[in-house]
């Protein structure tokens, strides 16, 4: 299972898959029984029973389902995987859907995210690879292109609603492929169109669900009764009653989907401004505010710190669009207006300063890669990555630019020589490292020498203290 989501890997069934099929059944079960009781009193009351009368819930069911769940697609990745010290292959499971008749996917960048090979299984049994056109961290989006051969038949495709519309209550169902199974369809209802995730809604509020959403459900669509996608499966909840399902709107999905066509790649525009809503419930904060939304801090280095925003400035509008943050909520959806600002080209933002409103110009730069590389290091027993100032930000405090350990292997060379995880690497050898290039020549010069000299000196950094550790590689333990 992946950190972010749910992709399927190694997994068992146990008991749980009856279970849900059990909940499942029994809401289906009550959502029939309720519409049967709603035409009963509206007949015994005498009132109008236009609608009622046509009113077959089951068949409203089947009709949406129709519509989108020929174009749900099982999707298989093969990954390679360095947390563990030692590159190693895993295959994982997930879903997607068919957007276009020439076999364009939507699906969730945790399904696809540093994978070497991806089959799809349609719904009449054809299999095809595909290609990763992009994916975005940020809204665990993924853009993917099947590998068709000339001339083949055009695809059912499913259409893209509006999530905007929704409102609580209203009845979904989540599609894919839950467990490995390679087709399936809960049903549900919206229990919150505004669901604000901490640490996962930078860009986007989650449309939250009971329908039920399990590990391989990840990537395939969220449909409303009328057959449209209204959303992207992302996230389940499997403590308690497994209850809490959320989903990308699919408003969202679409825009990361855009611009990969457009661009090759989802980039967002960064201005390092952090915001806070103008009503802070968690943080127990009430500014006497009605419009704007409240800088917080602004990142060091940043397009905002150099343009002179402060922490405390009201921003309150963006090119002449105002911008209203209350609370926490709307925060996503501002901090898209500002990511999907023109790289480079100075923006306008009228800002509110104690008494006093004032223009400001900001230009924003490209956010770049979200994510370090990683690099095997084989006999050394241990992964390292890149340091990256949005996924390492407390190793980024200590070095902007920089290699860290990602991964020990144990048994191994690095575990016996007391190396761990997060520790940033200095000098190999006494050879400055500074880049994942550093380390690969480095650990190409020891293996060619190992018969002569199998013993390097290691200068860290661990939690801001400088260290030297001295690594033994004579061993091989992936032999032993």
């Amino acid at each position: 299972m992946r950190e972010q989501g749910f992709a399927l890997g190694t997994w068992t069934f146990h008991s749980i898959v009856p279970r849900m099929m059990r909940s499942s059944l029994a809401v289906l079960l009550c959502l029939v029984a309720a519409a049967s009781w709603g035409l009963s009193q509206a007949r015994a009351q005498g009132g109008a029973t236009r609608g009622l009368d046509a009113l077959d819930f089951r068949e409203v069911v089947k009709k949406g389902k129709d519509r989108v769940f020929p174009a749900v697609v099982f999707i298989k990745c093969l990954t390679e995987d360095l947390q563990r010290g030692e590159k190693r292959s895993q295959e994982v499971s997930g879903s997607g859907v068919l957007i276009s008749a020439d076999g364009e996917v939507l699906s969730n960048w945790h399904v696809v995210d540093k994978a070497t090979e991806v089959r799809c299984l349609l719904y009449n049994g054809q299999a095809f690879k595909a290609k990763v056109l992009g994916s975005d961290k940020d809204t665990d989006v993924a853009l993917l292109k099947l590998e068709m051969p000339p001339g083949a038949a055009p695809l059912p495709h499913a259409t893209l609603g509006q999530s905007a519309s929704l409102t609580e209550g209203d009845f979904v169902m989540a599609m894919g492929a839950p467990w490995g199974l390679s087709r399936s369809v809960s049903i549900g209802i919206i229990s919150c169109t505004r669901r604000y995730l901490p640490g996962s809604s930078e860009y986007s509020i989650w449309l939250q669900t009971d329908a039920a959403i399990s590990p391989g459900n990840s990537g395939g669509p969220l449909v409303n009764v009328q057959g449209e996608v209204v959303g992207l499966n992302t996230r389940g909840m499997m403590a308690g009653g497994g209850d809490m399902g959320f989903t990308v709107p699919i408003e969202v999905a679409r825009t990361v989907a855009d611009q990969i066509r457009r661009d090759g790649r989802m980039e967002w525009a960064w201005t390092g401004l952090q915001l806070q809503p103008l009503k802070d419930f968690n943080r127990n904060v009430y500014f006497p505010h009605d419009t704007g939304v409240m800088v917080a801090e602004t990142d060091p280095e940043s397009p905002a710190r150099r343009a002179g925003i402060q922490a405390g400035d009201r921003i309150l509008s963006v090119n002449g669009s105002p911008v209203s943050g209350v609370t926490e909520e709307d925060i996503p959806a501002i901090n898209r207006l500002l990511g999907l600002l023109p790289k480079g080209k100075p923006a306008e933002l009228q800002i509110a300063r104690r008494d006093a409103t004032l223009k400001v110009t900001v230009t924003p730069r490209a956010k770049g890669k979200v994510e370090g590389e990683e690099l095997d290091c084989p006999r050394w027993d241990f992964t390292v990555k890149a340091i990256n100032q949005f996924d390492n930000p407390d190793l980024y405090f200590h070095r902007k630019e920089g290699v860290f350990i990602f991964g020990v292997r144990f048994p191994g060379n690095a575990a016996s020589a007391g190396l761990s995880q997060q520790d940033i690497l200095l000098k190999l050898d006494g050879r400055e490292v500074k880049t994942l290039a550093d380390v690969r020549a480095a650990h190409q010069q020891a293996l060619a020498n190992v018969e002569s000299k199998h013993r390097i000196l290691v200068s860290l950094l661990r939690n801001g203290e400088l260290r030297q550790v001295v690594l033994d590689f004579s061993r091989v333990h992936a032999r032993e």
